[in-house]
C-alpha cells in the first residue's frame, strides 16, 4: 500500500457526515432490549445514502437488526463491519461535542464505533476502489449483559447471515486483542425454610443464610485460588468473581434468604458445560453441609476467542495500520468478550477488534475522540479494500 493508495482512500472521509451520524445515533435512547427506534433510524439514515437494507428479526421482533450492504461489480469474498446499538441501563445523556469529544450514552460503546464503520463503508462506495467482493454492516441489539446475551447476533450467525471476516469497532485500540477468556454470569440465591422475622424471634433451629453466604464465599475465594493455576499467556487465567453478596432489610431482621452475584471466566470452549457443571455442585456441596437451599441463575455470555495472526484479514488490517501509524500493531489479550467471540465460537470467523480512542464505557460520563473516528474510518477502509480486493474472486 503505497503512501499515494492511502492518501486517496482517505481523502473520501468525511469528518462532518461521521460526526453527525454519531450525533443522531447517540440521541435516541435504546438500552438493551429497546433498540427499535434507534435500528429504524439507522435503517433509514442508511437508505436515503443509498445503501440496500434487510431488516432481520433474528429472534428479537421489537428491533429488528440493521443489514446494510456494498457490492463490487465483481464477486468475491464478504467482510462485514459489526456494531451493537444497545446501551447499558443507565440514566440518558444527550450527546454534545466538547472540543474533540462527543460525549453521550452510547458514544463510547458504541454507537461512535457504528458511525465509524458506517462512515468507511461510505468510503469504500464513494472511492470506487472495490473491485470484487462485497461489505455488510450489520447493527444490532442484545449485546449489553444482564440485559442481553448476544442472542439477535447469534442468531443472525447461526443462519448464517455474516462476512467471511469482521472488522469490530470497540473502544480497544492500545493493541491487537488474539486471545481472551469465555464468560458467565451467575447469582445464587440461599434460602431457609421459614420466613423472615425479628432476630429475637428468629427458630434456634432453623440455618442462618448469611453464615451459609458467608462459607459459600470462603468457598469461591478457595476456587479462585485454585483456578489461577489455569492461565494463557495472553488470555489470562481462569476466574470466579463475586461482585455483590445482600441479605436482609434491615439490621435486626432474621432473613429468610442471601445471595451473590458475579462472573466464572475460562480459557477453553470444550470447558463450557465442565465449568457450569463444577459450579453448580459446589453450591450444592455448601447447601448441603449448612442445612439449606441454594438456586443459581447461570447466564452464559461468550466462548473463548482465538484470532490467527496469520489469517488474511489480520494481514491486512496490519498492513493498513502500519502505512497509518509506521508498525503494526502488537498483539495482546482480549481482557473482556465482545461479539467477536460469539463470531469465533459459533461459526469460526476471524475478528479484528479495534475502535476509536474512547472512555466512560458502562457510566453516564462517555466519550470518545473525534480525530480517532477519523483514523480509524480511514484504516476500515484501507483494511476492506486490502483484504477484499486481494481474495479470489468466487
Amino acid at each position: 500500500m503505497s503512501a499515494d493508495w492511502l492518501k486517496q482512500v482517505a481523502r473520501y472521509v468525511n469528518r462532518e457526515r461521521m460526526l453527525d451520524t454519531a450525533i443522531k445515533l447517540v440521541a435516541v435512547p435504546s438500552p438493551t432490549r429497546d433498540c427499535g427506534a434507534v435500528s429504524d433510524l439507522l435503517a433509514d439514515m442508511l437508505l436515503d445514502d443509498g445503501f440496500t437494507i434487510e431488516r432481520e428479526a433474528a429472534s428479537h421482533p421489537a428491533a429488528p437488526a440493521v443489514l446494510a450492504r456494498h457490492h463490487a461489480s465483481a464477486s468475491g469474498g464478504c467482510l462485514q463491519f459489526n456494531g451493537h446499538l444497545d446501551v447499558v441501563h443507565l440514566p440518558f445523556v444527550s450527546p454534545t461535542v466538547e472540543g474533540n469529544l462527543l460525549r453521550g450514552s452510547g458514544s463510547c460503546d458504541m454507537k461512535g464505533g457504528v458511525a465509524v464503520a458506517i462512515e468507511a463503508l461510505r468510503v469504500v462506495r464513494d472511492s470506487g476502489l472495490l473491485e470484487h467482493g462485497s461489505l455488510l454492516l450489520v447493527a444490532h441489539d442484545l449485546h449489553e449483559a444482564p440485559w442481553g446475551l448476544g442472542e439477535q447476533l447469534n442468531e443472525l450467525i447461526r443462519q448464517g447471515k455474516h462476512g467471511d471476516a469482521v472488522l469490530l469497532p470497540e473502544p480497544l485500540n492500545g493493541h491487537l486483542p488474539i486471545a481472551g477468556r469465555g464468560s458467565a454470569t451467575w447469582k445464587a440465591t440461599v434460602r431457609r425454610p421459614g420466613p423472615a422475622i425479628h432476630e429475637v424471634m428468629r427458630p434456634l433451629d432453623e440455618p442462618s443464610v448469611i453464615a451459609a453466604g458467608a462459607a459459600l464465599a470462603l468457598r469461591l475465594s478457595r476456587l479462585a485460588e485454585e483456578l489461577s493455576s489455569d492461565r494463557d499467556p495472553l488470555a489470562g487465567q481462569a476466574s470466579v468473581f463475586i461482585g455483590q453478596i445482600h441479605a436482609g432489610e434491615i439490621f435486626n431482621q432474621y432473613p429468610q434468604e442471601c445471595w451473590l452475584e458475579g462472573t466464572r471466566r475460562w480459557l477453553r470452549v470444550a470447558d463450557r458445560a465442565r465449568v457450569k457443571a463444577d459450579f453448580h455442585s459446589l453450591l450444592d456441596e455448601v447447601a448441603l453441609q449448612h442445612g439449606v437451599a441454594i438456586s443459581c441463575e447461570w447466564k452464559h455470555i461468550r466462548d473463548p476467542f482465538h484470532l490467527d495472526t496469520d489469517d488474511a484479514i489480520v494481514k491486512a488490517f496490519q498492513h493498513s495500520y502500519t502505512a497509518m501509524q509506521g508498525a503494526p500493531l502488537a498483539s495482546g489479550p482480549k481482557l473482556f468478550v465482545d461479539d467477536g467471540n460469539s463470531f469465533h465460537g459459533l461459526a469460526g470467523v476471524p475478528t479484528v477488534t479495534h475502535g476509536p480512542r474512547a472512555g466512560g464505557q458502562h457510566t453516564i460520563e462517555e466519550w470518545i475522540d473525534i480525530d480517532d473516528m477519523v483514523r480509524v474510518a480511514t484504516l476500515y477502509a484501507a483494511t476492506a479494500l486490502g483484504y477484499l480486493n486481494q481474495q479470489a474472486p468466487v
